[in-house]
């Protein structure tokens, strides 16, 4: 998808430059790990296998959002940064969903949904919504690796 409008300040990570058409929470987990495995994992093997797992769980809540909640995947990105990798999804909704600067708590009860927020922001940091001029938002997360 097309490269992210504006980086937040200070953030000069590097993005893949080979274009991939993010369609689905799987297609984006699976370009992401690819990207990893690219950069991070191989020669340094700075990144554990926790780790990467954890993004990628990070990922498929935050694309499977966009496509549950935010009117469709507009765009996904990914930024590489010595701390960690730097997600942003773009969707046509300008809704902000309420849970997303909440506590991080889990649901007391299972009725299928509600688990994405929470894991989120317990493994994320700098979580960021912005409101797109075209409209629908960007939702942007840090994902520590180290």
């Amino acid at each position: 998808m097309k490269p992210a409008e504006r980086r937040p300040a200070g953030d000069s990570g590097t993005t893949r430059g080979r274009p991939v058409p993010i369609t689905s929470a799987a297609t984006a987990r699976r370009y992401v790990r690819s990207v990893v495995d690219e950069h991070w994992r191989a020669p340094s093997g700075r990144a554990s296998e926790r780790a990467v797992m954890d993004l990628l769980l990070v990922v498929s809540e935050l694309v499977t959002n966009a496509i549950r909640h935010g009117g469709g995947l507009a765009g996904f990105d990914v930024a590489l940064l010595p701390e960690g990798v730097r997600l942003s999804v773009h969707d046509y909704s300008d809704a902000v969903p309420s849970a997303a600067y909440g506590p991080g708590t889990l649901p007391r009860s299972h009725e299928g949904s509600g688990y994405g927020w929470p894991l989120i922001i317990r493994l994320s940091r700098e979580i960021l919504i912005e409101h797109r001029r075209e409209g629908g938002k960007t939702v942007g997360v840090l994902v520590p690796l180290t």
